[in-house]
């Protein structure tokens, strides 16, 4: 098994610096041509007949008509941004740019350009990750999993994933949280039949049949993310309540210092007792998720 490496999650620019691009002219449609360009910096047409998709892209969704839109533009102006693309066995594999590609075969071009980089598997998968979640081209299921192989296939912290796609720490956090919904309220993510504001508000209903029945009420009254928040709010306070909580709600003024703490943190915060006297919890999900907080509760020294 190969060692892992923690130093790849930089964002694209520290991964591949700085890209100059050139082009013979724009037509480039001689091979012998191409195949004389052979600088990492430099755009190369490629035959689109050599080059294929990447089995490790983390999109898995991809719109049609839109992929149309984008063939409509290509035909009118051309591709304007080249694709990424690694050499491998009997043609080339694509890293980044998988959209641009499609839509290029729809409008019946036959070389395409493309910027040529030797990259491991791994180096691979990250930079299509990174790239897609940069340009926000992945619905939320698929970010998601992507963070999550990040972390859990290529040994990434959650701070490093956070610095290579720009995201904060409490966005990579709630974000991984949306893979313990049911399936079928995945789907519906991906389907965009709900929205990911619809999703995180069933987050915190413990029972997967009520994460269910408020999911599918969503999706078929047209429920707002608000109203949905406070139908399962209602489920959550009503949900194994105890006996002190029975006697008595929680104070308003505790129940703001818990919602401001938890938008510090990034994190769920339960504050038990009353001004004089309690404990204040905080929650984690992950081993990297409570090495943050330490860290975070160490810098207020």
């Amino acid at each position: 098994m190969a060692t892992k490496k923690k130093g790849l999650g930089r964002g694209l620019e520290e991964l591949f610096g700085t890209v100059e691009i050139k082009t013979s002219n724009q037509t480039a449609k001689n091979s012998t041509e191409a195949a004389e360009v052979n600088s990492e910096n430099t755009v190369q047409y490629l035959d689109i007949n050599k080059i294929r998709p990447n089995q490790d892209q983390p999109r898995k969704n991809f719109n049609e008509e839109k992929i149309a839109e984008l063939a409509d533009s290509i035909v009118q102006h051309g591709i304007i941004q080249p694709l990424l693309v690694r050499k491998v066995k009997n043609g080339y594999e694509i890293v980044a740019g998988e959209r641009r590609y499609r839509a290029a075969r729809k409008a019946g071009l036959t070389e395409v350009p493309c910027l040529v980089r030797e990259l491991t598997g791994e180096q691979n998968m990250l930079l299509a990750i990174i790239e897609n979640m940069q340009r926000e081209d992945l619905n939320a299921i698929e970010e998601a999993e992507g963070i999550n192989k990040m972390i859990n296939a290529y040994g990434l912290t959650q701070e490093q994933v956070s610095k290579a796609v720009g995201k904060s720490r409490p966005y990579i956090t709630n974000s991984l949280r949306l893979l313990k919904l049911p399936e079928e309220i995945r789907g519906m993510l991906v389907n965009e039949e709900i929205s990911t504001g619809h999703a995180r508000a069933l987050i915190n209903v413990e029972d997967a049949k009520k994460q269910l029945v408020l999911a599918r009420r969503a999706k078929e009254e047209g429920l707002s993310v608000r109203i949905l928040e406070q139908l399962a709010g209602q489920l959550t306070s009503t949900a194994k309540p105890s006996k002190k909580a029975a006697k008595k709600k929680k104070d308003p003024d505790l129940a703001r210092v818990e919602e401001e703490l938890k938008k510090a943190v990034g994190t769920k915060v339960n504050i038990h007792g009353k001004a004089g006297k309690g404990r204040i919890e905080i929650e984690y999900y992950s081993k990297d998720e409570l090495e943050r907080l330490i860290d975070l509760l160490r810098s207020l020294q």
